[in-house]
């Protein structure tokens, strides 16, 4: 594995003493980042930990030499340097003004994907998660190189903070012959994404941190197009796409099914359960566990599947050892303590409950309700969250504080089985109660999708 640097420069950018002491550090290949911060000693932070630069003190003067330096900050509050793949982001006060810099060194490794190079030849889109700082915008510019030089296929990197090819209008080597497309702004970055399939007829498309639901419902775009997508997004494991509702898209998009008594019996369930919308947007899934360590699921649809219902997956597990050489071992995936408990639970679970007017027929008057303009009255809810839920999901229902009008009733489930003057008057009206466990967002948005949907 070789690498290749631009450390020096980065170094000229910052005030002398530090620059004096890291150009003859040890431990400079293995630095990280540089943290700057004002009133306080600069610390380095190595692969073997963290390390004080200096006893000096850092002043307005040191910030402001850095930034006079270094391109102008974005929205995002980042920067770069031209011709490297450094980043420095800056953190700022009340009045806008920086107190603080965090210095990434940014490196291109060749090599990184050694572990991986048969799956880039599937033709298959690939999914890379990893928590912050683990390497995955190292691996996906090596997979942009290695597409576009070695495959030979025409490669576009949708690059929105220059990160993948540099802070500069001439993208670094690192990428190869890979084209990049830079993003005005991070709000942006889904209509780039789709422009660079209709304007540029590209083989792959190259997205970093794929974050937000239009991001996630472009890379679907894309997906059916017919265009290979390598993209990366924060999460240690499939797992946690599941629970993440802006990008449940990615792995196809999750919904609840109720099954007859039947079915339910059959699988060992219970009648409500989730399963998968559609096909997954990506085909394959790395989780990198570690530099050296990771987890590959070589059918996403199949991973899904089986941690939604609590089975058995079969995954593998490639590394990296001490010796240089690579291993590939099998493990079985299996997640019911996960699931069982969290489907009775957890966040996921959205609890229609059982009293007195509500019964095995709530179903039927579920249905019954769709051909109705619903109606619904809160209780111990946020009026105004509930409010933007359905502005942000498009759905169509009325509020009402008059319980009388309403026919349905959302209330927090531990409040609601407080009252019963409350159930009672339902009753009386024949209305149906559905509850939450907690007054969030996410579990507001999936229980008013499974009353209108």
């Amino acid at each position: 594995m070789s690498s290749e640097e631009d450390l020096d420069k980065l170094l000229d950018h910052l005030p002398f003493f530090l620059k004096e002491h890291l150009t003859i550090h040890p431990q400079k290949e293995k630095l990280i980042e540089i943290v700057i911060d004002l009133g306080r000693r600069p610390e380095a932070r190595f692969l073997t930990g963290p390390e004080y630069l200096s006893q000096k003190i850092i002043s307005w003067q040191d910030l402001e030499f850095i930034t006079k330096r270094v391109s102008k900050f974005s929205n995002e509050n980042r920067a770069g340097i031209e011709r490297t793949l450094h980043r420095i982001s800056c953190i700022r006060n009340r009045q806008f003004l920086i107190t603080g810099l965090t210095c990434r060194i940014g490196r291109a490794i060749f090599g990184t994907i050694s572990l991986v190079r048969d799956l880039l030849e599937s033709g298959k889109s690939i999914l890379i998660l990893g928590k912050p700082g683990v390497g995955k915008t190292t691996i996906i510019r090596e997979i942009a190189r290695v597409l576009s030089d070695e495959m030979e296929k025409r490669v576009i990197i949708v690059d929105t903070s220059n990160e993948i090819a540099g802070d500069s209008d001439i993208p670094h080597s690192g990428i190869g012959r890979a084209r990049r497309m830079q993003v005005t702004q991070t709000d942006f970055q889904h209509h780039v994404m789709i422009e660079a399939v209709e304007n540029h007829m590209p083989q792959v498309i190259i997205i970093d941190e794929i974050g937000t639901e239009l991001e996630a419902l472009a890379a679907r775009t894309i997906a059916e197009k017919g265009v290979q997508l390598v993209g990366t997004t924060h999460g240690v494991c499939l797992e946690n796409l599941i629970k993440n509702p802006p990008l449940t898209d990615l792995i196809g998009g999750i919904q609840y099914v109720t099954l007859s008594d039947e079915e339910a019996k059959r699988r060992g369930t219970q009648k409500s359960i989730l399963e998968r919308k559609a096909y997954p947007a990506f085909q394959i899934a790395i989780e990198i566990n570690d530099q050296n360590i990771w987890t590959i699921h070589e059918d996403v649809q199949d991973s899904i599947d089986h941690l939604l219902r609590g089975t058995f997956a079969i995954t593998q597990v490639r590394k990296i050892n001490k010796d240089k050489t690579p291993s590939l071992k099998y493990k079985n995936l299996y997640t019911s303590s996960f699931f069982n408990s969290s489907l009775t639970q957890s966040n996921l679970e959205l609890q229609r409950t059982s009293w007195n007017s509500i019964n095995n027929d709530n179903q039927i008057q579920k249905n019954n309700l769709k051909s109705k303009n619903l109606v619904i009255y809160l209780y111990s809810l946020s009026y105004n969250l509930v409010k933007e839920v359905l502005t942000k999901f498009g759905i169509k229902v009325t509020l009402t504080r008059d319980i009388k009008k309403a026919n349905i009733v959302i209330g927090l489930k531990k409040s609601i089985q407080k009252n019963n003057k409350l159930r009672n008057l339902a009753e009386h009206h024949n209305i149906i109660i559905y509850a939450v466990n907690q007054s969030s967002t996410y579990q507001i948005a999936k229980l008013l999708q499974f009353i209108v949907f």
